[in-house]
């Protein structure tokens, strides 16, 4: 086990370890498969979709054991559990790329996504709130601000990488990085004292209203969970099949332009959310990113074939993909407080991740079977149904304040 020594980080520069981590981490076991996808198949003789078909799986197994590692979060550090990670990370990638058939291969796969699970963004963000000091909320938004460039760094790093090296190669890079930059940076994370005393809360940075009392809170995470589930399955199915429904809209070669649209977004709203919605609670900012999702598909409805329409619509599903990235850590946080709060992070992460992975098959087959007008419409009420939820929250939210309101004592 790890020993905790002196050394102690700032909060600033926590956040700047993580934000390495956290581009490396995306970049080698997220962003670049999309890259490798189509080499891997033609050496295994397969569809590139049954390969996307094999990752999908694998993102389904890191979502099943989300939960588990969210306890050993909670009872071992966040910074513990991702140093150990970044070893695991590594040992995955190299397994992967030493596969010899396709069932190693998968089961390579497999384990690459399991070990994602000990270092990505619920991980990071237990990093930053067990680190203890205020404004944890801001600075896991400086975090999902840093972390946004991944795809744009590692897509055209893989690209080019892989134009001098196979698969297998660039997998084994890859765990030189998890092995020789991530892991170094985790262990000075577990090395630095600022995480806050067992059992002592760290700041919501919420002082002035208090968290949800605790025969409301079950009911207030079934919700929320829900809520970030049934967005992300949108995203998820629009995401996986972009272009191509783009292009079934009638946007032809504009679909690819539209879709790169998507990723600045992303980055755009962040920072601007970092400027501007540091005063706002977090259930605002999830309820107005919950509603550019159903937003965004009802524009590409009203107005395809137009590219005006389409690049509309993906700036505001890149609105909608980066705020959410960031409430989904801060959101429980504000309303449930601290205490065990990887272990929420890791049930939410089983239940977003199971839908996400069913998201892109289930989209397709509406699409096929009832056109993608009609697929689109059931994404609508899918993320109303979503939105819903976050409103309920809300509503608890309000009701738990007006009596506070009142019992205040006037001047």
């Amino acid at each position: 086990m790890i020993k905790a020594r002196s050394a102690v980080l700032s909060p600033a520069a926590m956040v700047w370890v993580l934000g390495i981590t956290q581009i490396v981490g995306y970049g080698t076991l997220y962003y670049s498969f999309a890259i490798l996808a189509a080499d891997i198949a033609d050496e295994f003789g397969l569809s590139v979709s049954s390969i996307f078909g094999a990752f999908s799986v694998a993102l389904l197994f890191g979502g099943l054991a989300a939960p588990t590692v969210g306890r050993y979060i909670d009872s071992h550090g966040a910074a513990r559990v991702m140093a150990v990670g970044s070893i695991a990370s590594a040992a995955a990638l190299v397994a992967t790329a030493l596969a010899p058939g396709l069932m190693t291969f998968g089961l390579g796969l497999i384990t690459v996504e399991l070990a994602a699970t000990l270092v990505l963004y619920d991980a990071a963000f237990a990093a930053i709130v067990q680190g203890g000091g205020n404004e944890p909320r801001q600075r896991i938004t400086h975090l999902t601000l840093i972390a946004g460039f991944a795809s744009t760094l590692f897509w055209p790093l893989t690209t080019w990488l892989h134009g001098v090296l196979g698969w297998r190669e660039m997998l084994l890079l890859f765990a030189c990085a998890n092995m020789f930059i991530c892991f170094p940076l985790h262990l000075l994370l577990a090395a630095s004292r600022r995480r806050s005393p067992e059992g002592a809360p760290a700041s919501t940075e919420f002082p002035g209203e208090p968290v949800l009392p605790l025969e409301l809170q079950s009911r207030a995470l079934l919700l929320i969970t829900s809520g970030f589930a049934l967005s992300g399955f949108l995203l998820s199915a629009v995401l996986a099949q972009m272009v191509p429904m783009l292009q079934s809209l009638g946007l032809g070669a504009s679909a690819l332009l539209v879709s790169a649209l998507f990723g600045p977004a992303q980055v755009l709203v962040r920072f601007v959310n970092m400027i501007f919605g540091v005063k706002r609670h977090p259930l605002f900012i999830t309820i107005f990113s919950a509603a550019l999702f159903p937003a965004a598909i009802l524009m590409l409805l009203g107005t395809a074939p137009m590219v005006v329409g389409a690049a509309a619509f993906a700036i505001l599903l890149g609105f909608g993909s980066g705020l959410k990235s960031i409430v989904q850590g801060t959101l429980p946080l504000a309303l449930l407080g601290s205490a065990s709060y990887g272990a929420r992070l890791g049930r939410m992460a089983l239940v977003r991740q199971f839908l996400a992975a069913m998201a892109p098959f289930a989209f397709a087959l509406t699409h096929d079977q009832l056109g993608p007008e009609a697929a689109l419409i059931a994404l609508v009420v899918v993320a109303l149904m979503g939105l819903a939820a976050f409103i309920e929250v809300a509503r608890m939210r309000h009701l738990m304040l007006v009596p506070l309101a009142s019992a205040k004592p006037t001047s």
